[in-house]
Formats: C-alpha cells, sequence, structure tokens
C-alpha cells in the first residue's frame, strides 16, 4: 500500500502493487474498461462451459482481493468471483480478467483522505433479491464515510433466503446497524462521541417502513426477531435508517 501526503490530505493506493499483477497475468497491454463487471451479470458453477486451472483462478482472485484494501469500487465483483474457488470455469476467469481490466484504466484510483471540521458517521446499505443463480441467496452491501472519505466497506452473500424485496433489504439494513453499532463504541473509546443518531441511507421504502413501525404486524411475521434489532436501535436513537433513491 503506498501513501502520499500533502497539505491537508493523505492519498491510499496500491498502483504499484497492481502493475506486478498485471504482469504476473501478462495483461500489461490489455484494453481498459469502464466497468469491474457488466451490469446484470449472473455467474453459476453450473453451465458447459470449459474449466481451467485453479491454482491460477485462485491467485488472481486472491491478487485481486488485496487490492480491494483501498479500491472499494471491485469489492462486489471480487466477492462474487470468490464463490467459485473450487469450481471455477472459463466464463469465472473471464470476468475476473474484465475486473483487471477495469484496473488497468483506473490505475490512479485509490482512497483520498481530507481534513474534515466534523467526524460524523453515515451509512449506506443495499441488497439484491435472489442475486445468486444457484443458492437463490442474495448478496448485501454496506458502506460507511467518516468526515470526507469511506473507511469501511462490505459485500457478501447472505446465509438466509429472503422471501421478498423488503425483506433482502431489511436483513442487509439490519448487518448495516449492527456495524453502526459497532463503530459508534470504538470511536467513542477514541473520544469522538456521536452525539446524533447515525444516519443509515437504504432505497427501499418498505424496509425503511417496517424499521419505523414498532408493531410486528403480519407482512413481518416470517422475518427472524433478531433482524428487529433495528426498531430498537431507532427507539434508542442510536440510529436513523433514511430512504433515498437509487439514483442518489
Amino acid at each position: 500500500m503506498e501513501v502520499r501526503q500533502a497539505e491537508g490530505k493523505i492519498f491510499l493506493g496500491q498502483r504499484t502493487f497492481a502493475l506486478k499483477v498485471f504482469s504476473k497475468f501478462s495483461m500489461e497491454n490489455c484494453k481498459p474498461t469502464s466497468t469491474p463487471i457488466a451490469v446484470g451479470m449472473k455467474l453459476s458453477n453450473q453451465g458447459d462451459h470449459e474449466p481451467v486451472n485453479e491454482s491460477t483462478y485462485r491467485s488472481l482472485v486472491g491478487c485481486l482481493l488485496y487490492l480491494t484494501a483501498t479500491r472499494q469500487d471491485i469489492m462486489f465483483a471480487i466477492s462474487l468471483l470468490s464463490r467459485f474457488m473450487h469450481c471455477c470455469n472459463e466464463k469465472h476467469f473471464q470476468v475476473a480478467k474484465r475486473v483487471l481490466r477495469y484496473g488497468k484504466g483506473t490505475l490512479s484510483h485509490g482512497m483520498l483522505f481530507n481534513k474534515a471540521e466534523s467526524l460524523k458517521l453515515v451509512g449506506y446499505t443495499d441488497s439484491d433479491w435472489a442475486g445468486s443463480s444457484d443458492d437463490m441467496k442474495r448478496t448485501s452491501r454496506y458502506a460507511f464515510t467518516l468526515g470526507s472519505t469511506m473507511f469501511c466497506w462490505s459485500s457478501r452473500k447472505q446465509s438466509m433466503v429472503a422471501q421478498s424485496t423488503a425483506e433482502a433489504e431489511y436483513v442487509a439494513a439490519t448487518n448495516a446497524v449492527n456495524q453502526a453499532i459497532w463503530l459508534r463504541k470504538i470511536l467513542a473509546d477514541l473520544n469522538l462521541h456521536q452525539r446524533e443518531a447515525t444516519e443509515i441511507f437504504c432505497d427501499n421504502k418498505s424496509a425503511v417502513a417496517i424499521a419505523k413501525n414498532p408493531i410486528f404486524h403480519g407482512r413481518t411475521k416470517h422475518f427472524s426477531i433478531k433482524l428487529h434489532v433495528i426498531r430498537e436501535m431507532e427507539q434508542a436513537q442510536e440510529v436513523e435508517l433514511i430512504h433515498c433513491n437509487s439514483e442518489e
């Protein structure tokens, strides 16, 4: 990891490491692409695609995992690719190479920390529904900013199968709330007390409404009880779930 400092700012990047990865997989002269993964791309361990060398595939995905230390923009693609370490095929390998091509055009990307007047914790959460073609499980994501920069993020497949988009988003929001509570405690230990409720933005109106409704009505009776920690934290004014449009 490379650290560059200037007046009032710090930049973290991995340009040199990325160049070594391109060289290792003979991708120095590859054509850059604008996105790490095609929109709506779904991968499966089924199909007639030719198998590839597992050691090479694991090495490539492992190198890309190291890049996620400063490149949250490839986190979803890498978490998707890492599910097929034991059953990789030519399609998986091509998608992994696309991530490299995206990295070729974004070598200067990284994390820029600017000096901020206030260090307010803000969260964002999202989820797909039945995103995995193999087991119909979804991928939940969250990200948190503090001051000027995102510093905490996650993208992972959940163990539960959601029965609706609202449930999928609500489970993702629960994960974000649990993370927010932990981050608030860590910040309090550093004397960075978050006096106000931590705002967590979600693009699903139903999930937000369920979180703010103190009554267990019929539409949520199939939800696991542990998911309703959001309501408790809302009432305790630790967090506040806020709706925002997907475009925002």
